[in-house]
């Protein structure tokens, strides 16, 4: 059975920063993708980063280039969102995903995460 569990929600003023953690489990025998979704009040849940167990290719979604990082621990099954320069536009609930197989943009997610919920105060 596949569990993804994420952690590190909070508030926060905008311009801070907060770390998002997925630890996860029942993945790793095959090839699989980890990502980070984002679903605002209002708003469908979008993709803001993807990053395959391979190691050969990561997204990260262009409005949070340069303020966002993805990491991705095989061994520990965790991965990281670190968000910096947290904008009111960035408030949301953070979930957590995997795709079986390889998949760039984490389409077609089998698992989810229950969420955590951000929210940037301005």
């Amino acid at each position: 059975e596949v569990q993804l569990v994420e952690s590190g929600g909070g508030w926060v003023q905008a311009g801070k920063s907060l770390t998002l953690s997925c630890a996860f489990s029942g993945l790793g025998r095959y090839d699989y993708a980890i990502g980070w979704f984002r679903e605002a009040p209002g708003k469908e849940r979008d993709i803001v980063s993807c990053t395959m167990s391979s190691g050969d290719t990561t997204y990260l979604k262009e409005s949070v280039k340069g303020r966002f990082t993805i990491s991705f621990d095989a061994a520990k099954k965790t991965s990281t969102l670190q968000m910096n320069s947290l904008k009111s536009e960035d408030t949301a609930k953070y979930y957590c995903a995997a795709v079986d197989g390889d998949s760039v943009y984490c389409v077609d997610v089998d698992y989810w995460g229950k969420g955590t919920l951000v929210n940037v105060s301005s």
